[in-house]
């Protein structure tokens, strides 16, 4: 089976992170998209996470529950030490040697690659999908970025057309501290779910 991998803390998962599984599924030749909440990412403090691990698995089960080729993946959630993409495509692969891999990886992340723990090693194992806006950024240094990383590594990395969505979770947080709506912001589950639990506004 041929698996697309969302990786990040989705505190709170939004339609943005939705819109680029979506364009993944559709433009590559994906079966399903597996949606994987850090339990503990190297990247961020604990501090930095406004849910709880419980809370941020129950809002991508909610957000994806509707759409057939999402999945939500508990592994790293569940882990106690510091989760690495490398050490996760490694267990996957010796899980289910049968899947192909592809990992999704926002444009700014391709920029900070080689400060990865071991880049080698994640491109041996999956395909990079760099999700980039055709409005956005210079595609210049992109392409340069994907021909420097490809030759050094050895890799495969394809780029992915995201669609824009003007959201980021820091926003949401943002605005629920201040009990400013955010619908259309998330998935209506979602909101739904923020507003019973009360999440982000202390």
């Amino acid at each position: 089976m041929r698996i697309g991998i969302m990786g990040g803390t989705f505190d709170p998962i939004h339609n943005g992170h939705i819109a680029i599984a979506e364009a993944a599924y559709e433009q590559f030749p994906l079966q399903e998209i597996w949606f994987l909440p850090n339990g503990n990412p190297p990247h961020k403090e604990a501090a930095d996470i406004g849910a709880s691990t419980t809370e941020r698995l129950e809002m991508v089960s909610r957000a994806i529950e509707n759409t057939p080729y999402f999945r939500l993946v508990d592994y790293e959630a569940k882990k106690e030490d510091i989760s690495y993409s490398n050490e996760t495509l490694s267990y996957f692969r010796e899980q289910y040697p049968e899947n192909e891999y592809s990992f999704i990886v926002g444009a700014d992340s391709l920029f900070q690659f080689d400060s990865w723990a071991h880049p080698d090693r994640i491109l041996r194992d999956c395909i990079l999908l760099v999700a980039c806006r055709d409005e956005a950024g210079n595609h210049e240094d992109l392409k340069q970025q994907i021909d420097y990383l490809t030759r050094r590594y050895h890799g495969d990395i394809e780029q992915l057309k995201a669609p824009h969505v003007p959201v980021s979770s820091h926003d949401i947080r943002e605005r629920r501290k201040h009990h400013l709506s955010i619908e259309g912001m998330v998935p209506d589950a979602v909101n739904d779910y923020i507003l019973e639990e009360k999440l982000y506004e202390s």
